[in-house]
Order: structure tokens, then sequence, then C-alpha cells
């Protein structure tokens, strides 16, 4: 099925748009996507998610066609923009709804560990979409400004939509459809002369990058009284050093959920994926997140 456009305005006047799909009875879902993405990212989840669950993918603030304020992005800010969505949906303790299962990707990630911890009985449980378990300089190996220019795109590669998208195709052509091209277009914008810019503003970047790199995981976790999955991807070997490092940061988290009482995080491997694992793994990553939900 295809999605509705929809949007909530918070107290302070922003738009917070979300993409929503109807579904069965089965506990809803919300799907929180990563930095400079959009909720268009989801697509080949909330198609597979939606017959059996009612399914939501916010666009974060300053993100797709949500509206960019110049603050507002703290992650627990971001947290409660989504909160907002789940309540705006009839979901969370703000409205005596259901809880819901939050599963984010990259800094969505983040966001969903702190909306479990502003609002733990609107949050039944969140996934960790290769993310929200590391320290940011451990995981990039950058400085905050480095990563900002790290992202962003070189010139030629925004000279049309078309060397846009041919880009974005080559980086997997097995995994290239029509989903990933709708959300490879919700990623940007046409400018003059048929160049292409991105909706996600470098100073919005900057910002939520800043947040990310303010995120300490092992005390995010251990405050997480709900069920956690983390689904890794994998494209290394485990003799190759970042995966020796990502798999050491993955037993920290364990070992202080115990220490804090919490229930022991489930831990799933996608071997040989890229950190895009919307993209990917679709079938899986859809079977792991039905998986939490229904547990």
């Amino acid at each position: 099925p295809d999605p509705a456009s929809m949007v909530v305005q918070l107290q302070g006047g922003e738009r917070i748009h979300y993409l929503s799909w109807d579904g069965g009875t089965a506990p809803p879902l919300v799907l929180v996507h990563g930095l400079s993405r959009t909720a268009w990212t989801w697509l080949p989840i909330g198609r597979r998610l939606a017959p059996g669950h009612p399914v939501v993918a916010p666009d974060l603030r300053g993100h797709g066609a949500s509206d960019a304020p110049l603050a507002g992005y703290e992650l627990e800010s971001l947290a409660l923009d989504v909160l907002t969505v789940v309540a705006g949906a009839g979901w969370g303790e703000a409205v005596d709804g259901p809880p819901v299962v939050v599963a984010g990707h990259g800094l969505g990630a983040m966001v969903a560990v702190e909306m479990a911890r502003l609002q733990p009985a609107s949050v039944a449980g969140v996934a960790l979409v290769d993310g929200g378990w590391e320290e940011m300089v451990e995981a990039t190996r950058l400085l905050p400004d480095q990563l900002v220019e790290a992202m962003a795109e070189p010139p030629e590669i925004l000279a049309s939509m078309d060397t846009y998208l041919a880009d974005r195709r080559d980086f997997d052509p097995a995994s290239w459809d029509a989903d990933q091209e709708t959300a490879a277009r919700a990623q940007v914008s046409e400018r003059h002369a048929g160049h292409v810019g991105p909706v996600t503003k470098t100073s919005v970047v900057r910002r939520c990058v800043t947040a990310m790199y303010g995120y300490r995981p092992l005390d995010a976790l251990a405050d997480v009284a709900c069920a956690l999955t983390q689904l890794v991807a994998s494209p290394s070997t485990a003799d190759d050093e970042d995966e020796r490092e990502r798999l050491l940061a993955i037993e920290d988290a364990q070992r202080v959920r115990a220490q804090a009482g919490r229930p022991s995080m489930t831990v799933r491997h996608f071997d040989g994926a890229g950190h895009d694992l919307m993209r990917y793994r679709p079938e899986e990553l859809s079977r792991e997140l039905e998986a939490l939900a229904r547990a």
C-alpha cells in the first residue's frame, strides 16, 4: 500500500510531516530515519509491515517535508517531536493509547532511545538499526566538523537529478528499484539550471551532528526499560578492526544493561550488508521488526 502524507503541528507552531500506513490490529510501529535522510527511506519496510501493523514514519525537523526552525535539534527535542506524532496517531500515554515499537536508523536510533527514556509507557520496544550503541567519535574516527564535511556531496553529483540518481543507483544496482528512487528523490530538491541540492540544510546537519556527538550510549541504554533489539550491518569480517570495535561496543552495552537490571538485548547481524539495511535487506529487517512488535 502507498502511505498517506500527514502533518502534525507542534505547540510552537512547527509542522512535522509523516507518512502513515493503515494496518491491522497488531502493535503500531514508528520508523525514524537517519541523518540527512527522510521518511521515504522507510518505504520498503512500511510496505511490508503495513498489512499487519499500523505504521508511521516521520520526517525529523529540518528534514524532508518537515519545518526547519533554527533551534530544537537536541535529541530530547527531536524525540518529543516524534512523540507528538505518536500522540497524533492516537498512540502512547499522552492520549491513553497503546504503546509503540520504535525503529531508528543511525541518528534515528538515538532519537528512539530518547523517546523510551522520556515516555517509558509510550514505548514497548526499540530497534536500533545500525546505530545507537556506539560513541560517535569511536564509530566514525572523525570530529564533528570533519563528519559534516565528509557528508557533503561533490558538485558533479549534484549537477542534475539524473547524475544524482545514477550515483545512488550505482552504490548497489541489484537493490535499486522504484522505492529506492522515490527515497533518493526525496533527499534533494531541484535548483537553478537543473542542479539539485540536499533538502537538509548544512546548518541542520551540523546541529544534529552536535547532538549525536553528545549522545552517551551506555548511560542512555542503561535507562531504557523496554525490550531492545540491535540490528547490526556487518559488511566486514570479524577480524576487521572496525568490526571488532563495534562488537566490543555491543558487549559493553549488554554489560551496563545487565548491571542496571534491564532485559538482555537481542542482537542480529546482517552479514555482508552496508549501513542502509532498509535498502539492502528489507525482507530480513521487516521480519525482525515484526518479531519485536509481536514479542
